[in-house]
């Protein structure tokens, strides 16, 4: 039996509902989550994802606004009550994202990172926790293991991609993932199709891959304006095309 991961008194993931968690890769300004805050109300999205802290490969990318992102997440979750999932990168950061934050994402780069992981089993929050870009299953259930150790049982597999030798997607969304981990495991499955294809045109198939699969829902990227995204604009779908996802999904 599958564990439902409360998120709030009517919101679960892993229930009958399929959820859509969705918002920027990276908190750009106070104006811009405003605006992507009120779309998504508007929607009936209830979970905002946005990035203030965001590991880069390129050090001269844009590194998220820090803790000045994590209180724009606040002022926006109060004033629309998101909840809101962000990635923790660092275990000195905990105190903060405890009171803004009601979801911690651990990120495929971290998936690896134990001693983060451990920090992760001792609070009350649930964890998504992405598979790391080159992790087999194995390990990422084992990363999982590091959380439920140390008495935090509030986990969500989260299907990003792994590496691949071909080049044409970002990555390689492993979709068969879904239902192995539900075999294999008691927690509750979501993709991310954003950061598993990297292109835009392939969000909606790969959304409704993970539907028919029986996946407990998707995080997607959305910005207003995704050709100037300071992050991952190539992967983000506009209001339009977000909508228009919504729609053929839920008829």
């Amino acid at each position: 039996m599958e564990n439902k991961i409360k998120i709030d008194e009517d919101l679960y993931i892993g229930g009958e509902e399929f959820i859509f968690i969705a918002g920027p890769c990276a908190v750009e300004n106070l104006e811009q989550i405003d605006e992507i805050g009120a779309f998504l109300y508007k929607l009936g999205i209830k979970i905002l994802r946005g990035g203030a802290f965001k590991p880069r490969t390129d050090p001269k990318s844009f590194q998220g606004l820090g803790i000045e992102g994590i209180e724009i997440l606040k002022k926006i979750k109060e004033k629309y009550n998101f909840k809101i999932i962000s990635e923790i990168m660092d275990p000195r950061d905990i105190e903060i994202f405890h009171d803004y934050i009601d979801i911690f994402q651990i990120g495929s780069r971290n998936m690896y990172n134990y001693s983060l992981l451990k920090e992760m089993g001792k609070i009350d929050k649930p964890i998504l926790l992405k598979r790391g870009m080159s992790a087999t299953i194995e390990e990422w259930i084992k990363a999982a293991e590091y959380i439920e150790i140390g008495g935090n049982n509030n986990i969500i597999f989260c299907e990003r991609g792994i590496r691949s030798f071909d080049n044409y997607t970002r990555n390689m969304l492993d979709l068969m993932s879904v239902p192995i981990i539900k075999e294999k495991t008691n927690y509750p499955i979501i993709v991310d199709p954003s950061h598993g294809t990297g292109r835009r045109e392939l969000i909606l198939p790969a959304t409704k891959a993970a539907l028919a699969l029986e996946a407990d829902g998707v995080m997607i990227e959305v910005h207003p304006n995704p050709e100037e995204a300071l992050s991952d604009g190539q992967q983000s779908l506009n209001f339009n095309e977000f909508k228009e996802l919504l729609l053929e999904i839920n008829n």
